[in-house]
């Protein structure tokens, strides 16, 4: 396989992530930067080593980038992922990808258009931990799946910036809310469930600066259930318990970390408890790959996050933040 050339687009906090997991890419090369300012882009490709910078659509012009990266502000998402798909590029964009469900089907729209891939970045979704979780509910050994509690939560260190403002799409449902609505996904369909057509059964909210700040939501998958928490004021546990007909698995530290994806689950049966320690992958890295991998396949998508899961995760997110307004 040739080496994806990357362009970045948004020099921030995440991105940097990103370019170190994809220095630990098999298939991947930072080549370019983009931002909307092109002394900020300039600044970050000099630090990161890139080759080029400048603008979003001085980067998305060029002839000689492969991918892109998107780790902009939610609302700056749709407008630059169909920008690169028609560009023909292929994308990989920060999760969610876009605060709507309408406007995420416009980006899946212009992916199969372009005949593009294009991945939302759940890092939780690659490596052996997430292998083992869909093997798990798709073997049936524990029959089958009845409910899922999972949350993602933390305090923010200000209530000021993107998190706390409605017009950038703040607020927990959409930034950290997005991890346990996609593990609900990924388990109801798994399982064979009809993971398309969720049902929202509850949700509750608190609000700060016109976002939501803590919430909760009770989600249905023909008959699987989701028990949902997220919050951007205060630390929640990760722990998320997945019950079965037949027992139930722990899950410890089921989202990872931007370097590590998890690496052991808990199995109990019959009175029985097995801890199952699985080998750890760099996920950004993973997520890199598996972009790279499906360009050279002459594929538009990913199996670890397919364009249905991407569908149904933001038709839930959709549902729960209308509930919570």
């Amino acid at each position: 396989m040739q080496q994806t050339r990357w362009a970045v687009l948004g020099p921030g906090v995440i991105s940097t992530d990103f370019v170190e997991g994809l220095r630990h890419s098999e298939h991947g090369m930072l080549h370019a930067v983009g931002s909307s300012s092109p002394e900020r882009a300039a600044a970050f490709a000099a630090k990161q080593g890139a080759a080029a910078s400048g603008t979003y659509a001085d980067i998305i012009a060029r002839d000689d980038v492969d991918a892109v990266y998107i780790g902009t502000v939610h609302t700056t998402h749709v407008e630059l992922a169909i920008r690169a798909l028609d560009a023909g590029k292929a994308v990989l964009c920060e999760k969610p990808a876009s605060p709507t469900l309408a406007e995420t089907q416009r980006i899946l729209d212009a992916a199969a258009r372009a005949k593009r891939p294009f991945l939302e970045a759940f890092k939780n979704r690659f490596g052996p931990f997430a292998e083992a979780v869909r093997s798990l509910v798709a073997g049936g050994e524990l029959g089958a799946p009845a409910r899922l509690e999972a949350a993602c939560g933390f305090a923010a260190g200000t209530r000021t910036g993107r998190l706390f403002d409605p017009e950038l799409a703040g607020g927990a449902i959409l930034d950290v809310g997005c991890y346990p609505v996609s593990l609900a996904v990924e388990i109801a369909a798994a399982a064979g469930l009809p993971f398309d057509a969720p049902e929202l059964i509850s949700s509750t909210a608190e609000h700060d600066a016109g976002v939501e700040t803590d919430a909760a939501a009770l989600v249905e998958f023909g008959g699987f259930e989701a028990q949902l928490s997220t919050s951007i004021v205060r630390t929640l546990d990760a722990t998320a318990t997945l019950r079965f007909t037949g027992g139930e698995v722990i899950l410890p530290s089921p989202w990872g970390s931007r370097v590590d994806s998890a690496r052991s689950l808990i199995v109990r049966r019959d009175g029985d408890e097995q801890t199952i320690e699985v080998p750890i992958v760099q996920p950004m890295a993973a997520e890199a790959d598996a972009v790279s991998r499906a360009l050279a396949d002459g594929r538009c998508e990913v199996p670890e996050m397919p364009w249905s899961h991407t569908a149904a995760v933001a038709r839930v997110l959709t549902l729960w933040r209308y509930a919570a307004s």
